[in-house]
């Protein structure tokens, strides 16, 4: 099926194409969006932060997924850098609906869809209860938390700690920047 010839998918119609593709797709409620390759320092954050999050996790019932695993939010597809659940994941599955956490790692090409778009698609999943946006040039983070109807927002940077109580998690923000070869300031 060529991308170019469709107008306007459905979410079956994304889900039975993209098996047969290659790549990684994203699907924005309307056609395919082509995933692109990262640079050295976002998969160095990503594999850290996942790295951490797999060991905090460690005998919980929560678990860290990401990044070739796809998550449904308002009828859409994304592939978050990293990602977290509470409930059973069966072996087959391919999607899934609820995360608890979200995490992106902002690149050039994709930080307003992260920032404003996928902001909006987490903030209308009623099982997201944190979004994290990493920086990639400098160890910082903008934090939101759902309290209620409302989303709260912080910036760490530097010695902070990320606070994760819907998983019982802390991270030095130090720690997934660990070993990251940043820009000079």
């Amino acid at each position: 099926m060529n991308v170019a010839l469709r107008s306007t998918w459905s979410l079956a119609e994304f889900l039975a194409w993209e098996e047969g593709q290659e790549a990684r797709w994203e699907f924005d409620g309307f056609a395919p969006v082509a995933m692109t390759g990262g640079t050295a320092r976002h998969e160095a954050i990503g594999t850290t932060l996942r790295s951490l999050l797999f060991n905090e996790l460690r005998g919980k019932s929560c678990r860290v997924w990401g990044p070739t695993f796809k998550i449904e939010v308002n009828g859409r597809i994304r592939y978050p850098d990293a990602l977290v659940t509470c409930l059973p994941v069966a072996a087959n599955q391919t999607v899934v609906t609820n995360p608890v956490v979200v995490f992106e790692v902002l690149s050039p090409s994709t930080s307003s869809t992260d920032r404003i778009v996928k902001l909006r698609e987490y903030q209308a999943t009623p099982s997201i209860q944190r979004y994290v946006i990493l920086e990639q040039d400098i160890a910082a983070a903008m934090v939101l938390v759902r309290r209620g109807e409302d989303w709260l927002t912080s910036a760490l940077t530097g010695e902070d700690v990320l606070r994760m109580p819907e998983i019982g998690v802390e991270l030095p923000l130090a720690d997934i920047y660990a070993g990251t070869e940043l820009p000079a300031a």
